[in-house]
């Protein structure tokens, strides 16, 4: 645990985009396969069009492998999101890539609860499963259903 400089130090927020701040810690039950999930509520960057806020509910879920990401500097990497400028999509895609490069786990999926503006609201789904194990099967799968029974949504 040495090696997390976010947990239990003052918070020191930035503003742009850092996937620098992200840090992991050894997962003690490897053999194990268990979901780890994170809603982030509060979720929010920028249009790279005409710079206006998002505000979303972000959904993490992954199975982990070795490596699990500290919840203190995933919050803080969230918030790094606040001043960057990219789609709805790109931003879930990033996220997604970002953590798959950091943990390496079994599976993981990021879903974006985005609010309306102008009248529509954009849901992006991303996810991963570990090339040549039961994963990548998981991973398609939950991509063919991810959708088909919907979570009532109450933040929009």
């Amino acid at each position: 645990m040495d090696n997390l400089k976010h947990l239990g130090s003052a918070t020191n927020y930035g503003f742009n985009y850092n996937p620098e701040v992200l840090e992991t810690f050894d997962n003690k039950h490897p053999e194990n396969d268990y979901w780890v999930k994170f809603n982030s509520p509060e979720f929010t960057s920028l249009c790279p069009i005409t710079g206006q806020p998002d505000f979303a509910t972000v959904y993490i879920s992954y199975i982990p492998g070795e490596k699990m990401v500290e919840s203190k500097s995933l919050k803080l990497y969230l918030f790094s999101f606040r001043n960057h400028g990219d789609f709805h999509e790109d931003c879930i895609n990033i996220i997604m890539k970002d953590l798959v490069k950091l943990m390496d786990p079994k599976y993981i999926e990021v879903w974006g609860k985005f609010l309306p503006r102008g009248g529509i609201s954009i849901d992006p789904y991303a996810n991963y499963g570990k090339a040549g194990t039961k994963f990548e099967a998981l991973a398609w799968y939950r991509m063919e259903n991810h959708d088909l029974n919907p979570e009532i949504i109450t933040n929009r």
